[in-house]
């Protein structure tokens, strides 16, 4: 044994950590209620310690599940601590489920208690009949906003006021579990995944290294990606870890209320997926809007148009970052900081590279494999399922379902078809039941889609194999259209012309008014398949 202290990764020791270092450093908050809430790590650290002897004072115990329905902000912030520190494990909610969805997993998860946010009291009314295990309503607001409602609801303020903020954490063991996210359940229920205060503290220390978040202490942080989206990507731990400034956007995910923060507080690095960027982006054109100190922008959750990252990096003087990951890891898989290489590479190589969901850090390990289970070269050309496996990894889902996802040899088959470069770079070609089968080879319905949303004229594209009586499947292109300059489906053709293979060519282009979702801001196919599911092209001739 090495003569090391035993020191244990607790997901409390980061906000202990940001209150002792970092006490000048604030977190700001854009409240539900509407004020703008300012704190600093250490009014943060007493108020979860008061929340975490409150919950005691409830009867919640070592590894009880206690529920949050919450957007981000300082109360939201202060349940993930106080809940894990507690012992007991933080169950994000993501209220864009379908009601359902919703019931199910609250049922599944056997939470306790559950906070939640103005808003979603609505919510809550209709779904509590269903709902077997919850023992507390607690709502995040203050005595003032407490809304009315025939249910039985506690006020958060009145709460956590006489508890004390001495409070001593709960020690618990570094593998016991701290949080707890469902996956968006597009087929089937949604599956849990049991995140432990090791892969929490782990996932952080590799987040913030400068080839992925690149965070420190002089960062002001925006994740416009909510909390209940894949563990909020690690941010409430990362900014903890480095005492960065947090700006938190509350309910609102507007553009123009985003760039304000985005001015107002100095922010520098902000994280989101593509749907926020678009919007965003949009919203500067329109304005002729700069974005002040805003140096990096991640983008995940969906694959990144190359237009996005043009734009960012020609028009704004910012680096996007491309990433990849998934609620089974934490979820960071990988983040595309350009190795050495890049440094010979022109303007539009180096655009291109950056289009690839980037490079593994240290604790994540990749495999191509083809059907047969045969591990594929790392050449960037062969393609093949993507595992993983590594320290933030899912081992299991909770209450082991879902078994089929994982090797005898401990690897996670994600569902993505993939390729990966000498250099470790992945590129997403697209879901396995998303890729597209034409003629015996493949079409990736993510390339399509992100050359498509290129065009001036596109808001948002989506691509969807249909059947077709010679090739089997071709791909069907759907495009939602800005008003103002209202392309024509040879506009569309004639753009992609040249830019893809020509049997890739979409063998219909149609215009429509909305592209449905997922509850984490994917496109939904599952839906768009349905729709389009009697759709038929005509034979060659």
């Amino acid at each position: 044994m090495g003569e090391i202290q035993d020191w244990p990764l607790l997901v409390w020791k980061l906000i202990d950590h940001a209150a002792l270092n970092h006490d000048q450093r604030e977190i700001v908050t854009l409240t539900v209620e509407g004020p703008t809430h300012r704190y600093t790590w250490r009014g943060a650290q007493a108020r979860a310690k008061r929340l975490a002897h409150a919950l005691q004072r409830l009867g919640v115990r070592e590894g009880d599940r206690v529920a949050t329905l919450a957007w981000n902000t300082h109360r939201h912030l202060e349940c993930l601590y106080g809940i894990s520190g507690a012992g007991a494990v933080a169950h994000t909610v993501n209220p864009r489920l379908f009601h359902e969805q919703i019931t199910y997993i609250i049922n599944h998860a056997e939470d306790r208690v559950l906070f939640l946010d103005t808003t979603f009291v609505p919510l809550l009314e209709k779904i509590a009949p269903q709902l077997k295990t919850l023992e507390r309503l607690v709502v995040l607001t203050d005595r003032e906003h407490m809304p009315n409602s025939a249910l039985d609801l506690t006020c958060y303020e009145e709460l956590i006021a006489s508890a004390d903020e001495d409070f001593r954490w709960v020690e618990v063991a570094e593998t016991a579990p701290a949080g707890l996210c469902y996956t968006s359940g597009t087929t089937g229920n949604p599956k849990g995944v049991l995140y432990s205060h090791r892969t929490n503290v782990l996932h952080t220390l590799a987040a913030i290294q400068p080839d992925v978040f690149d965070m420190s202490c002089r960062s002001s942080v925006l994740p416009v990606v909510p909390m209940f989206h894949a563990n909020g990507w690690g941010v409430a731990f990362t900014a903890a870890a480095t005492g960065a400034k947090l700006v938190l956007n509350g309910c609102s995910f507007d553009p123009a209320v985003l760039h304000r923060l985005i001015l107002q507080e100095e922010v520098t690095l902000s994280l989101g997926v593509p749907t926020v960027w678009l919007s965003l982006l949009d919203h500067l054109s329109r304005t002729r809007g700069r974005l002040g100190k805003l140096r990096r922008v991640m983008i995940g959750g969906a694959a990144a148009p190359r237009s996005m990252i043009e734009a960012f990096e020609r028009n704004y003087g910012v680096t996007a970052v491309h990433a990849w990951g998934m609620t089974e890891l934490a979820p960071l898989g990988t983040a595309n900081a350009p190795s050495a290489r890049a440094e010979s590479l022109d303007d539009d190589e180096l655009i291109d590279l950056k289009g690839s969901q980037g490079r593994a850090p240290f604790g994540v390990e990749m495999s191509i494999r083809d059907d047969a289970g045969r591990e594929q070269p790392r050449d960037g050309k062969s393609s093949g399922n993507l595992f993983v496996r590594g320290a933030w990894t899912i081992r299991s889902y909770f209450r082991g379902e879902g078994r089929e996802a994982f090797t005898r040899d401990g690897w996670f088959h994600t569902g993505d078809v993939a390729t990966i470069d000498r250099e470790g770079y992945l590129r997403i070609v697209d879901r396995s039941k998303d890729v597209i089968k034409s003629g015996g080879e493949w079409i990736s319905s993510i390339e399509l889609e992100n050359l498509a949303v290129g065009h001036p004229g596109v808001r948002e594209a989506a691509v969807i194999g249909v059947p077709h009586p010679k090739w089997g499947e071709r791909p069907l292109l759907l495009i939602v259209a800005d008003p103002d300059r209202k392309p024509t489906r040879q506009d569309i053709l004639d753009y992609l012309d040249g830019r893809i293979a020509k049997w890739w060519m979409p063998d219909e282009v149609l215009f429509v008014e909305s592209i449905p979702h997922t509850a984490t801001g994917k496109i939904l196919k599952t839906a768009l398949r349905e729709q389009f599911r009697d759709f038929r092209l005509p034979a060659d001739d």
